[in-house]
Parts: C-alpha cells; structure tokens; sequence
C-alpha cells in the first residue's frame, strides 16, 4: 500500500486521474520533443537576427531595463543605453545576440513541451519560467557590467563560466519544483504483492 497523508495514495492508478493528465510519454520520444522544440525555437530566433524582433528582445528588454536598473542601484555611474551597449564613464558592456538569455529560455520552453503536464500547467510553468530567467539574466548582466568596470578576469570567468552555469541551474531547479509541484503522478510498479 502506498502511503498517504490525505487518503489519496501518492502514486495513484485512478482512471480518472490518468485521463485528466493525459498518458506520460516514452523518455525517447520527450528527449525527441525537447530536441526539435529547442533546434525550431533556435531557428526560428536566428530567422529574425537583425529585425525589430530582435532589437526588441536585445536592444529594449534586455539594455534599456539594464541601464535603468543599474541608474536605481547606482545613479552616479550615469549609464546610457545605446542600442546593444550599456555605456558609462569607467567602461561599459555590449550586450549580443547570445547575451539576452534567450538559449536558456527556449530551454526552458522545450523541457515544458516535453514533459507530462497539464496545457495550464505547461502554460503556467513557461510564463512563470520566462519572468525568472527574465530577472535572472537582467542580474547577470548587472554583474557583468560591474565586474567589467572593476575586474577584468572576474568578468571573464563570470562572463564565460559561471553566470551561464548559474542560469542553467536556477532555470532547471525551477522546472523541476514546476514538475514536481503539477505533472503526471507516477502509476505504482507492480510487485506482484
């Protein structure tokens, strides 16, 4: 027997149950999925390189709150944002196609198609997923525009190794808490007991 703390077993086998989730898919055909929703996502984002589209998500999003955050946290530095660069007296950074955290994003999109979870779970995990990677990636930035000004080296070892490693991470705990929290319970093995 499985253990339960409100009546309803854990790992539940109830019909009803397994309708309203829909069937888990095979681990080859979610790896599948994942893949060609991450490759048509990267696609489809370099199709629109050089486009408002990008100048949106690059140039606007990703810049302009930059700048806007950094003059909240420090206003003395006077930066500026100019269309890929945050510029400042003291130094400043561009910011590429690559930066904005967009590849972490379509990885999170692809790991929400790919998993056994309800149309509004996905749909809430991919919105909740895109304001973190969102917040995370605008404090990457920050660093970086600091430890640009400060330290050389400590802005190439953020820059190269840990920031990314560090948004990967947090993106992958909160799609695991997203999957624990909403997908598909697991049916029980059969032991034959």
């Amino acid at each position: 027997m499985f253990p339960t703390s409100n009546g309803v077993a854990y790992y539940s086998t109830d019909p009803a149950l397994t309708r309203s989730w829909g069937k888990p898919r095979p681990l080859w055909l979610q790896a599948l999925l994942f893949g060609l929703v991450f490759l048509l996502l990267q696609v489809g984002y370099g199709a629109v390189r050089g486009t408002w589209v990008e100048h949106l998500v690059i140039d606007t999003m990703t810049v302009k709150t930059a700048a806007w955050s950094i003059l909240s946290v420090t206003p003395e530095v006077a930066v500026e944002a100019f269309g890929t660069r945050l510029k400042a007296p003291g130094g400043g950074i561009n910011i590429v196609n690559g930066c904005e955290g967009t590849e972490v994003l379509f990885l999170l999109y692809a790991a929400f198609a790919s998993a056994a979870l309800s149309w509004r779970a996905r749909m809430g995990g991919a919105l909740f997923g895109s304001l973190l990677v969102f917040v995370l990636n605008q404090g990457r930035i920050l660093a970086l525009f600091y430890a640009y000004r400060s330290d050389k080296a400590l802005f190439d070892l953020l820059h190269g190794t840990v920031a990314p490693l560090l948004l990967i991470a947090c993106s992958a705990l909160f799609f695991l808490f997203w999957l624990q929290r909403f997908g598909t319970p697991l049916a029980p093995h059969n032991s034959g007991e």
